[in-house]
């Protein structure tokens, strides 16, 4: 592999890792949340990605938890029920991640899924670039997965899928997650799916006859028109006008201010680390 093709890009879900940060750190504070707890371990975490390899990235958040889905099915998923403790920390993450010199996508009409898959297809279509990780565990960037060169990776169960590995948990390949997902239904997104289709059974009728829109009349019934809106409320966007050069996710080190943002939210360590990982970034190039 050439230098002019050895980019590899990771695309983070900010979402994900606030909520897993500050859920973590519970277990230590016996419930006392600290103000920027879930900022200060998501910016530790990126920190060790950078310290240990990563050169291009981009964090996609959900700068308000409603999208254009709500629109299409009122159960679908809203910001209803997110302790306030950490809410406040939404805006504060954007920030931090600013102040560190890590491109940021907060998403307002559309998901940071959506941000997500974008910045994959964007990545992937650059000859530069060697792989691509998608770091969230949500079963719906499984649909991003190509080969071995787009993969996902899975913190909570410390996996990396290729296609292969999202067709052996699935039973069906990468383009087929959505209507997957639109016969079994998402907990996690708020749609039921097709009441007496299980995972088996999906998988089954996926591989048999292809999408949905290809099943014969008399396999969904009534139920046809159900399965297409949940197959679009699981289907990613993949059209967000994220970048346009791979080189603008490239990481060049803190932002003169970043020192003093972490002091002010109680974690100057943050400040030198970051100097530290930029030079050793620098002595890797």
């Amino acid at each position: 592999m050439t230098q002019a093709s050895s980019r590899i890009v990771d695309v983070i879900d900010g979402t994900y890792e606030l909520f897993r940060h500050f859920y973590g750190l519970r277990r230590f504070t016996k419930g006392e949340d600290r103000p920027f707890g879930g900022v200060v371990g998501m910016l530790k975490g990126t920190l060790q990605l950078l310290e240990n390899r990563t050169t291009h990235v981009g964090v996609a958040t959900d700068h308000v938890i409603e999208s254009f889905r709500n629109q299409l099915w009122p159960g679908y998923k809203t910001g209803e029920g997110i302790e306030p403790a950490l809410r406040a920390q939404f805006q504060p993450l954007e920030d931090g991640l600013a102040a560190l010199g890590v491109v940021v996508w907060p998403m307002t009409e559309l998901e940071a899924d959506d941000a997500l898959a974008s910045a994959a297809r964007l990545a992937g279509e650059d000859a530069r670039v060697q792989k691509v990780l998608i770091w969230t565990p949500d079963k719906d960037l499984a649909q991003c997965v190509r080969g071995e060169r787009i993969v996902q990776v899975d913190r909570r169960g410390n996996k990396i899928r290729s296609e292969g590995d999202i067709r052996q948990k699935f039973g069906v390949g990468p383009v087929l997650i959505p209507d997957y997902l639109a016969l079994v239904g998402d907990d996690a997104d708020g749609y039921p799916g097709i009441k007496g289709i299980g995972p088996v059974g999906a998988a089954r009728l996926l591989n048999q006859f292809g999408p949905i829109e290809a099943f014969p009349p008399s396999v969904l019934g009534d139920q046809s028109d159900r399965a297409l809106l949940f197959k679009r409320l699981a289907t990613l966007r993949t059209d967000a006008p994220l970048f346009t050069d791979i080189e603008s996710l490239r990481w060049r080190g803190p932002t003169q201010g970043f020192a003093a943002w972490a002091g002010r939210i109680g974690a100057p360590e943050l400040g030198a680390r970051a100097l530290a990982v930029q030079e050793a970034v620098e002595g890797r190039s």
